[in-house]
């Protein structure tokens, strides 16, 4: 299965460019071992329609054109769940894995958020909460998740859970 994180907008130079990168570069290293052979980053340039529905719709048709047919897309969007846990997000994607989804689509929308067609065809949304956080920050935050979920599936001592 091939992991992409797709987002509306590029990253500056700087903290977050450099922890989204130390993340993604993590995961596609341990990722290699647990039947994740890739791991891409794509960044999308921002629509400059000029009415906010027609941003998002243009945004939304340039995400979808990086999942296949039989991917699995996981959108970050402010209504998503903010409940699961690690372990939970990790068991899905090896679940999606073991079924032979050929990609897992990570999508994070731009400043206008995520059009109605992407939350549609999503089938997990996440939210890391209540607050709005900054771009750059929630993808850092999304590749982390990803590599976490990685270390749970490799029994990898980074993520240390509750003892039971």
């Amino acid at each position: 299965m091939r992991l992409v994180l797709a987002a509306i907008g590029r990253l500056k130079a700087g903290p977050e460019r450099e922890l989204a990168s130390r993340y993604h570069d993590r995961a596609a290293q341990l990722g290699r071992g647990l039947g994740f052979p890739a791991c891409d980053s794509v960044e999308i340039v921002e629509s400059r329609a000029r009415r906010t529905p027609d941003r998002c719709a243009e945004e939304a048709s340039a995400l979808l054109t990086h999942l296949p047919p039989g991917g699995v897309l996981v959108a970050y969007d402010e209504r998503g769940r903010s409940d699961i846990a690690s372990e939970a997000l990790a068991e899905r994607i090896a679940g999606w894995r073991d079924a032979g989804r050929p990609t897992l689509m990570v999508a994070i929308g731009g400043p206008d958020g995520l059009d109605a067609s992407i939350r549609t065809k999503a089938e997990l949304i996440l939210s890391f909460g209540a607050a709005t956080l900054p771009h750059g920050l929630v993808r850092v935050l999304a590749l982390e998740q990803i590599y976490r979920s990685l270390t749970i599936l490799a029994g990898h001592p980074y993520h240390r859970g509750e003892p039971g």
